[in-house]
């Protein structure tokens, strides 16, 4: 009896012991593993969602050279998973005019959002004329999502298949290479969200490059026959005596304004240039060339009023090749150059 008596009295001392203890192990445990959850969370930032995207361009047409933009037709598609994107309202294409939606769809069977939608869009982009009519270009198409920055929304490319209709012709102009990729765009905005402290935001892009070269060979001498005929007429009046100072005068002054004239019908069909582009060399050294004849002339005529008449002669025969030569060897070298870059 004793020793019932003495065993209960020590479960109750242990009993004691154990609660008292207990509550205080517990709340240590708790803290430290809320402490260490917070410390995760920290640690590995949110993971944005990606939206895996294609385009099939189907034409690119109405190009106008000097406003600058031009017209393309094409499929876009994206693939993701979270139906707050909605595409068909926040899809937004930067370097964009005006966008046309011809066609729209969306599946969301397969688990995921499956979008599918047809566009027409003006887009404005900048032309390097600097080697006209030897010039290459670059069309440049992006589209973002104007609802969800980099944080939320990326994207990846669809490689499968081809980005345009091998079919389609761009007349003038020859496609060399057709490039997709995808980046982050940094803008030095917050865009007026009162919850962004620094002003710099940044959005997932993709992007479509496409490079075109110009088949100018036929453009070239259609737009430049007349100012090479003016440099010709020139060239003929050395052959012409010198004391008919009147017709060589007239001809020579006749080529200048040609060449004038052909000038400013050229960059009537341009964009506008700070700098000097091959269409202002080749007329500038032409007008050069032929003040120079001018002058040759007058000298000409000079040797002739002295009775220097068979040096005089001598004179308008060589000047006349080294003439052509250099002028020859100047719009070579400019072409050729123009061609490589």
């Amino acid at each position: 009896m004793n020793l019932f008596y003495a065993a209960a009295s020590e479960w109750r001392i242990l009993n004691k012991n154990f609660l008292e203890v207990q509550p205080f192990k517990i709340f240590i445990s708790a803290f430290t593993l809320l402490f260490i959850s917070i410390q995760q969370t920290k640690a590995q930032p949110t993971v944005p969602d990606t939206v895996k995207t294609g385009i099939y361009v189907t034409s690119i047409h109405d190009i106008d050279f000097k406003q600058k933009e031009y017209t393309i037709n094409l499929w876009l598609w994206m693939r993701y998973k979270n139906r707050d994107f909605e595409f068909d309202k926040y899809l937004e294409v930067p370097n964009a005019k005006s966008v046309t939606k011809l066609y729209s769809t969306i599946d969301s069977s397969a688990g995921d959002y499956f979008m599918q939608m047809k566009l027409q869009c003006i887009m404005k982009d900048n032309w390097s004329i600097q080697n006209f009519p030897f010039d290459r270009q670059r069309l440049w198409f992006s589209i973002e999502n104007s609802q969800f920055d980099a944080s939320e929304l990326v994207f990846s490319r669809d490689t499968l298949g081809k980005n345009f209709d091998p079919r389609f012709t761009l007349r003038g102009w020859v496609i060399d290479s057709f490039v997709t990729s995808t980046s982050v765009k940094m803008y030095e905005s917050a865009f007026g969200d009162p919850s962004i402290d620094t002003a710099h935001t940044e959005y997932g892009s993709y992007r479509a490059r496409i490079s075109l070269s110009r088949d100018a060979g036929d453009l070239f001498w259609k737009m430049f026959l007349g100012m090479y005929i003016s440099f010709l007429i020139t060239y003929i009046c050395f052959y012409i005596h010198a004391d008919s100072i009147d017709s060589r005068f007239g001809l020579s002054v006749g080529a200048l304004f040609a060449v004038i004239g052909n000038k400013y019908v050229v960059e009537a069909s341009l964009p506008e240039s700070t700098t000097f582009t091959l269409v202002d060399l080749l007329h500038g050294i032409t007008l050069l060339f032929i003040i120079a004849g001018v002058s040759l002339s007058i000298y000409s005529l000079k040797l002739q009023k002295q009775g220097k008449l068979a040096q005089g002669n001598r004179f308008d025969m060589i000047t006349a090749q080294v003439f052509l030569v250099i002028y020859v060897a100047l719009n070579s070298w400019l072409i050729w150059k123009a061609t490589q870059q």
